[in-house]
């Protein structure tokens, strides 16, 4: 992504609303209002039938200073032109969802112990620490005031459902908050997406497939496939998946994420450039996973162009 001012617009509103004035959007004072915003199925169609790629920072995109799944870390990514964040939503003893990857609190927090059995007045009181171990000043927030914060900026959330919560539960808050349209579900198999759509036909997910007869599987199964986005994994590109997704108009994903060392994302970048992002968006990817959000941005051009042929 070429570092220079751009719309920040909503990335996914209703489909019957507009996007809100540019005054009232953070950076708004470079904000070009002239194109109306995609309904968010609809953004990713675009995306897909224009050669287009949209980054989703893992675990919010964690940096120096900022933690995972936290709030100033999204605007902080959202500030650098991030606009998807795979967020992770626990909930605590006394009921409340919260964002937490880990079961327990000792990794990313200055508390220990299991989340399930932290109650919310603890849980709130605790600092985040960074990846490299430093107290931030930040605090674990609820789900609600993220979602509130992805509709205020128009950033979407990849929610990923961990143990101690319930696809139900994650369901509700979405729909208290309104927040529908800035929202993708994690699915790992089957059952969890049919569990996603028998409790709203609507919300958009990720669900494994890799062309047209698990798109048919998952619609017998009461996925609508417009709402679908294809996941295809994190070992290797599977370009001739993507080609059958898109042949049946779905959104193909794939993650360069993974463990230190030896995660795509470390062998791409070890030449110091980024041609083999750009490569995944030439051969149909449409989103990205990566745990290199910041540095990916900066290098490829495949964001531009799906944001200059979609109106962002």
């Amino acid at each position: 992504m070429k570092r220079f001012a751009f719309s920040v617009m909503s990335l996914a509103v209703a489909a019957c609303g507009a996007a809100e004035p540019a005054g009232s959007q953070p950076g708004a004072e470079n904000a070009n209002i002239s194109s109306p915003t995609l309904p968010l199925p609809e953004y990713f169609d675009c995306l897909r039938k224009n050669g287009g790629m949209v980054i989703a920072a893992h675990r919010g995109g964690p940096d120096t200073g900022f933690p995972e799944n936290a709030i100033e870390t999204f605007q902080h990514g959202f500030d650098k032109g991030i606009r998807v964040f795979e967020i992770d939503v626990a909930e605590t003893k006394d009921g409340v969802l919260t964002l937490m990857h880990d079961d327990r609190l000792n990794r990313t927090t200055t508390g220990s112990g299991y989340v399930s059995d932290t109650d919310w007045a603890t849980m709130s009181g605790l600092e985040l620490e960074d990846n490299h171990g430093r107290r931030t000043g930040f605090h674990p927030p609820k789900l609600t005031d993220a979602l509130i914060w992805a509709k205020q900026t128009g950033a979407v959330l990849e929610l990923d459902k961990k143990p101690t919560t319930s696809f139900r539960n994650i369901a509700a808050a979405v729909k208290a908050a309104d927040a529908a349209e800035n929202v993708i579900f994690i699915s790992y198999n089957d059952d969890q997406a049919a569990e996603i759509a028998s409790l709203d036909r609507t919300f958009m997910m990720t669900a494994s497939a890799y062309g047209d007869r698990d798109v048919a599987k998952l619609e017998a199964r009461g996925i609508d496939r417009t709402r679908l986005i294809g996941w295809t994994g994190v070992d290797e590109p599977k370009p001739y998946a993507w080609e059958r997704l898109a042949k049946v108009g779905v959104e193909p994903a794939f993650g360069t994420l993974g463990r230190a060392g030896e995660r795509l994302d470390d062998v791409y970048l070890a030449d110091g450039d980024a041609s083999e992002y750009d490569a995944l968006a030439a051969q149909g990817l449409v989103l990205l996973a990566t745990d290199e959000p910041y540095r990916v941005a900066d290098m490829i051009k495949a964001d531009d162009v799906g944001r200059e042929a979609c109106g962002r």
